[in-house]
């Protein structure tokens, strides 16, 4: 797959730019609460420091280590010890309802509302050569937590309890959807699973407008991450800088990118020249489908394309 195949825009960025950075004054999340799930380590971990660098108020990690969090707000808590961010470590697995539950539960009942949810957690496995000698439970493990958890996440989080009338919620969806590696799928149950999950997010975006939610999912990038380190060699390819993503989660959770709501992208795209875009800014208000999941081929896939004589 050559590069160009990769992107929308001529600039493609593998680090951190201005555009972006969480300290620039329009994407300031003073004043905000940002829950972020798996973000004990990898680019959850990098995703909360870029939101208190954009001075948040408030930074819940999720994670189902506690031990894991426990060290990573201790090291939030000491490089960001001039600032007033609170961070809070929580244990949950979003594979579990109860426990999905009884954190949202625990967030009500301490008057805690949360501004941006960042869906980070994933079901990495099982993956293969051949997807149909996986096993079904296994298989399933990987809905349960990719489309199952993210759903009842996102659920919990638009019908809070302590929601303010006209409050604007952000969402923000990591996702690495439909990824495939050829010749073999090796990565079949993960990109498929988190294909559905932001389709999903894609339809649910066109039932509740901007004003309500903003719901952007985007592409990480290629990084070296604890899992991917378990897995391939540091001089494989060209990995990516943490920093791009973790800045992006915060521009995407800002009115800047109120205009890709519903819109799968990528983090390497840069976005002034994707805002600048002409041809690009048509498609998007003419083609409901363009930059979500769907058909290869097929602009549009809808009720009212079928009804049109």
């Amino acid at each position: 797959m050559s590069l160009n195949s990769l992107t929308l825009t001529r600039i493609y960025h593998r680090d951190t730019y201005p555009a972006i950075s969480p300290t620039k004054p329009s994407l300031n999340q003073a004043g905000k609460t940002i829950l972020i799930t798996g973000g004990g380590s990898g680019i959850g971990f990098e995703i909360a420091r870029s939101f208190a660098k954009a001075a948040a108020s408030r930074i819940i990690i999720v994670g189902r280590r506690s031990s894991v969090l426990d060290a990573a707000v201790a090291k939030l808590r000491d490089e960001f010890k001039d600032s007033t961010a609170e961070f809070i470590p929580r244990q949950g697995d979003i594979g579990d309802d109860s426990s999905i539950i009884a954190l949202w539960d625990s967030l009500n009942s301490q008057n805690i509302f949360v501004n941006v949810l960042v869906l980070n957690a994933a079901h990495l496995y099982p993956n293969g050569p051949d997807t149909l000698r996986i096993d079904k439970g296994e298989f399933m493990a990987a809905f349960n937590v990719n489309v199952g958890g993210n759903f009842f996440m996102s659920s919990k989080f638009v019908n809070q309890p302590l929601h303010p009338k006209g409050q604007q919620l952000n969402l923000v969806n990591v996702s690495t959807a439909g990824i495939h590696m050829n010749p073999a799928p090796t990565q079949n149950t993960y990109s498929t699973s988190k294909a559905a999950f932001t389709a999903l997010l894609g339809r649910i975006a066109d039932e509740h407008p901007v004003e309500d939610v903003q719901i952007i999912s985007f592409h990480p990038g290629a990084l070296y991450s604890e899992s991917a380190s378990a897995n391939f060699d540091k001089n494989l390819i060209n990995w990516d800088e943490m920093a791009l993503p973790a800045d992006y989660a915060v521009w995407a959770a800002s009115p800047e990118a109120s205009w890709l709501h519903g819109r799968f992208v990528w983090a390497h795209w840069d976005v002034e020249e994707l805002k600048s875009d002409k041809d690009i800014l048509k498609r998007l208000e003419q083609e409901t489908g363009f930059l979500k999941v769907g058909v290869q081929g097929l602009a549009e896939i809808s009720i009212e394309a079928f009804m049109k004589k």
